[in-house]
């Protein structure tokens, strides 16, 4: 399946200045099938080495992690030789084995012609370790979530229907209605199965709801098993408390996350290890509230304020036991969780997009749902799950902070007026485009 994280690997291994690669990620986003896919493709052998499957592997580290060393014990291991700038040497759970990690160092000091990608899915979580001797400095490193949107379309065989969508989003102009209905489709299954490679290959192969929805609570539940496994004792309750809670809130019309609704009397000193282990391990992400519209926004942000999404919609779903028809028809029995659902999902293309999102309110109590930086702009989203919106709350924030425009997200079709450009929720993906530019659109009449 198309990836767009193989574009920046080839990058990578073009790269002058390339160092050992750490490819983190939640569980199951398809960080080892990327690393062996672009190791197949772009290199004339592959030396694979799993530190879960393996774990005596691990004793090879411990005795040396200088390359010299390694080199002619791991081609042994693996059968084959690995041969410089020829072979990626892939290391699979390598938070399993903290030598490993650390072995990195020195293959980006004494033997830079070895190509290397450490792989992990709670890598974010044992870095953190107090023992643990990270090479910093020494390793690129990248991060590679769900697929998004537009990975999961090109997966369904709609790339035509992907460039059409990208036209439409620069010139600003409506897709035509058939287009744009079957477009919004995609988008509402989109949301019940998600972006875990597995779960989209099931969907385009069988279109079984049911099937999808095994692989997706087999998926929470290894979540919930690495909570217990790579955490500590004390630690473990609280932070399946505030896992399960977070899709609770999801479903309030202010989905600030609030301790107090984990349970009754609780306090931001007894969850925020728990919470800060959920987005280092990549199951969640924190958006903060800014106080003030300037930049670095990160310089404004409220540490004491802020919301909490689920880094994939599919498992949203399947953890709140929605059923497929209520999502593909907007049942109006969900009336309460659109809002909060819909927000997850913008969030999680923007992040995929490579942005950090954040959150604004007036003192009044308009909001808008994530402030971004485009280039060199600071520009307001706001997010809507249904067409029939209005934009009070990016009128209150475009009359304080004047900014170049606008984005509203929602079922509406693609259109721009009054210095607001609207984009249809299944283009969410198509603001990755902007990140790094100034895209002041076009005014239009539509």
């Amino acid at each position: 399946m198309f990836r767009k994280i193989t574009a920046r690997l080839e990058e990578w291994k073009n790269s002058p200045h390339r160092k050992p690669l750490i490819l983190q990620g939640a569980r199951q986003v398809g960080k080892t099938y990327s690393a062996l896919e672009f190791g197949r493709t772009h290199y004339e052998n592959v030396a694979y080495f799993n530190f879960e499957t393996n774990p005596r592997l691990a004793q090879t580290f411990a005795e040396d992690i200088s390359p010299e060393y390694l080199i002619p014990i791991l081609s042994h291991i693996c059968g084959q030789s690995i041969l410089k700038e020829k072979t990626l040497i892939v290391f699979d759970e390598t938070q399993l084995c903290e030598r490993a990690l650390t072995s990195l160092k020195y293959f980006c000091e004494n033997a830079p012609e070895y190509h290397i990608i450490a792989a992990g899915s709670l890598l974010g979580v044992a870095v953190n370790r107090a023992h643990f001797s990270f090479p910093v400095g020494k390793v690129d490193i990248m991060t590679l979530y769900p697929m998004d949107m537009e990975e999961f379309m090109s997966a369904c065989g709609e790339d035509a229907l992907i460039e059409r969508i990208k036209q439409c989003f620069v010139e600003n102009t409506p897709m035509p209605a058939a287009l744009h209905g079957a477009a919004m489709q995609l988008y509402r299954q989109y949301l019940i199965v998600g972006g875990m490679p597995e779960c989209v290959m099931q969907f385009t192969q069988t279109k079984d709801y049911i099937l999808i929805r095994h692989t997706q609570d087999t998926i929470l539940a290894s979540y919930l098993n690495d909570m217990s496994k790579y955490n500590s004792v004390n630690e473990i309750k609280k932070t399946r408390l505030a896992y399960d809670n977070i899709t609770v809130q999801l479903s309030k019309k202010n989905t600030r996350f609030q301790y107090k609704l984990i349970k009754k009397g609780a306090r931001a000193a007894e969850f925020e290890n728990a919470i800060g282990w959920l987005c280092l391990s990549g199951i969640t992400s924190r958006v903060y509230k800014v106080e003030q519209i300037k930049k670095p926004l990160e310089n404004y942000r409220d540490i004491d304020s802020f919301k909490i999404y689920v880094s994939d919609t599919g498992l949203l779903c399947a953890k709140k036991e929605l059923s497929p028809n209520d999502i593909l028809y907007m049942s109006s029995e969900l009336e309460d969780f659109k809002g909060g659902m819909t927000e997850n999902y913008v969030n999680s293309q923007l992040i995929a997009g490579g942005y950090k999102t954040y959150y604004w309110e007036s003192p009044r109590g308009a909001e808008i749902d994530f402030i971004i930086r485009c280039g060199e702009d600071l520009i307001p989203v706001e997010v809507k799950s249904a067409d029939n919106t209005k934009a009070k709350s990016l009128k209150v924030y475009a009359e304080t902070f004047k900014p170049a425009y606008c984005i509203k997200l929602s079922a509406k079709n693609f259109a721009f007026e009054n210095n607001i450009k609207t984009v249809p929720l299944y283009a969410a993906f198509c603001l990755a485009a902007c990140r790094c530019t100034h895209l002041r659109a076009p005014q239009r009449a539509i």
